[in-house]
């Protein structure tokens, strides 16, 4: 099994755990042990783990995306951690866009996700939560529901609104019983009183990644679009290309097949740059 960890979360938590107060060694030695953790917790024989780096295109579609999180300071030992997983444990810093993406689209049939972000779930496969130490196994319809799921709630952490007065239950009695994505698609743009604009730059910076730079309105199906939407999806061709090619030819980091290998008990890495995240 490959476990593709989610370099964000782990650096995150360990840095928080010590608090202000505490020391840098020590958040850096949690964050070790959790990485071990991790690879034995889920079997795993090799693994990819993904730090966000410079730049999001998401914040070029939409300019409030995340904006709510420029007065909250990052926990002190934050980066450090991040160091440390990208000088001892081989991260992936991933340029363009988040590390999610690079999740998304390095999840394979004996791949598993290791992370405890929720908007994960879209992602078909393998999921493992440390914190519950549950493995569990998302289909590819149960993925897609996920997302129109997600569509209707937002992600307030992320400054995306979805429909007012909607939360995670009603929602899943809006689309858990629903079998295809024109179903779906159908209700949750008419929740949006068919403001397609918003409706757009909500799903492209929700979608997660499953193909290289494939956002979400590069893999729909068109023929399932009404015709409003497929007319407003289609005055952002040519600059959603633009903004692709732009991270594919200078901005993305392409991940390799794998950064790391257990052998006999001994990680064998190599050290990549260290980039800070902005």
């Amino acid at each position: 099994m490959i476990a593709n960890l989610d370099g964000d979360l782990i650096a995150f938590r360990c840095a928080a755990s010590v608090g202000d107060l505490g020391e840098e060694e020590i958040a850096i030695l949690r964050t070790d042990k959790l990485m071990r953790d991790l690879l034995y917790n889920t079997d795993s024989e090799s693994y990819r783990c993904f730090i966000s780096g410079r730049g999001n295109f998401r914040k070029i579609l939409n300019p409030d995306y995340k904006a709510n999180r420029k007065d909250k300071p990052p926990p002190k030992w934050l980066q450090a951690c991040r160091e440390y997983l990208t000088k001892e444990w081989n991260a992936i810093l991933c340029t363009g866009r988040e590390a999610d993406d690079d999740l998304g689209i390095n999840q394979q049939e004996d791949s598993i996700c290791v992370s405890l972000d929720k908007d994960l779930r879209m992602i078909p496969g393998w999921h493992f939560n440390w914190l519950q130490n549950e493995k569990s196994y998302v289909t590819p319809l149960g993925g897609i529901q996920h997302f129109y799921k997600q569509m209707l709630i937002g992600d307030k952490t992320d400054n995306i609104f979805g429909v007012t007065g909607i939360g995670p239950v009603k929602a899943s009695k809006l689309i858990e019983p629903l079998e295809t994505e024109q179903e779906m698609l159908d209700i949750v743009l008419g929740l949006y009183d068919n403001d397609c604009k918003r409706f757009l730059m909500n799903a492209n910076c929700l979608w997660i990644m499953q193909k290289e730079n494939e956002v979400w309105q590069q893999r729909v199906d068109l023929s399932i679009l009404p015709d409003q939407l497929k007319q407003e999806l289609e005055m952002t061709v040519d600059s959603m290309r633009s903004l692709m090619e732009g991270i594919s030819m200078g901005l993305g980091m392409k991940s390799p097949t794998t950064c790391g290998i257990l052998n006999n008990g001994e990680l064998m890495v190599e050290s990549p740059p260290i980039l800070e995240m902005t």
